[in-house]
């Protein structure tokens, strides 16, 4: 039996990833209280027709229970369970624009939000520090995160790896939930090519423009031994899900093409390797 525990602070998304996992067939309860939870995954265990369930865990559990979950998981991952824990974030500007857009209480309404937000992430570092998956919803529409939690949980079915290469812009920030962070603004920049500038490092245009460049070339090289090297280590510790991100000024030119170039070169080595461009979505 799988079973999927979403967890992260308020306003990052939880509802949407718990929604996501129903699509994909999986049983879920959101809020569950921390102390039924091996209960309920016995009880699921038991049941020949539900085999996947996902349970949203978040600081509504009193703060002993919250404290006690890496002893529950361990009870739980004692009965052959597979256990998978995803943890949501935002930095803190975007949570509070949210709250303060959809008018929605936080659960320590009675204190400051700014102050909420940060009691909230002490709370739950017991389960943050559990995660197998962290995903940054900072930049993140609720399209985007439905279809990056069906495609990085709800349709694998492998116990390989799964490798997530995506760009980003470091004018928009860096992604809180990369393993790796590569930066490449030291390659030459179509953006300052006034015809190149509305394409995308996926354009036959831009494309030829990067590769007359020895040095993108070399960076290219340079990041396959790299991560052909690494990955396989990851791969061993039974590591389940990494992300590697490559970033530029914007986002959309030199990032997006060594993206698609390494998703294309692994995807021959491993089966679970996926692409997401942050600033094309």
């Amino acid at each position: 039996m799988r079973l999927i525990i979403i967890s992260g602070v308020s306003g990052s998304g939880k509802s949407i990833a718990l929604h996501a996992l129903e699509d994909q067939g999986y049983y879920c309860i959101d809020n569950l209280p921390i102390d039924l939870l091996p209960h309920f995954a016995q009880k699921m265990q038991g049941s020949t027709n539900r085999l996947r369930a996902a349970v949203g865990i978040d600081v509504r559990n009193l703060s002993q229970e919250l404290k006690q979950f890496p002893q529950i998981l361990k009870e739980i991952e004692s009965t052959g369970i597979e256990c998978r824990i995803i943890f949501l974030d935002a930095n803190d500007a975007t949570l509070l624009k949210r709250f303060s857009e959809t008018r929605r209480k936080h659960p320590f309404g009675h204190i400051p939000l700014a102050e909420a937000i940060r009691h909230e992430r002490n709370l739950l570092e017991a389960i943050s520090e559990k995660a197998n998956l962290r995903i940054d919803t900072t930049c993140t529409t609720v399209h985007q995160l439905r279809d990056l939690i069906s495609e990085r949980i709800g349709n694998s079915a492998s116990t390989e790896m799964s490798v997530l290469f995506q760009s980003f812009g470091y004018k928009h920030g860096v992604p809180l939930d990369a393993d790796f962070v590569f930066d490449v603004r030291c390659l030459p920049n179509p953006h300052w090519e006034p015809h190149l500038r509305p394409l995308t490092g996926r354009d036959p245009e831009v494309i030829s423009y990067l590769e007359r460049h020895k040095i993108v070339a070399n960076m290219k090289q340079d990041l396959i031994i790299f991560l052909q090297h690494w990955l396989q280590h990851f791969q061993n510790t039974n590591r389940s899900y990494l992300t590697v991100a490559i970033g530029c000024t914007g986002g959309q030119h030199r990032s997006v093409y060594l993206v698609e170039q390494l998703t294309a070169h692994f995807r021959f080595l491993h089966d679970q390797v996926l692409c997401r461009h942050r600033e094309l979505s």
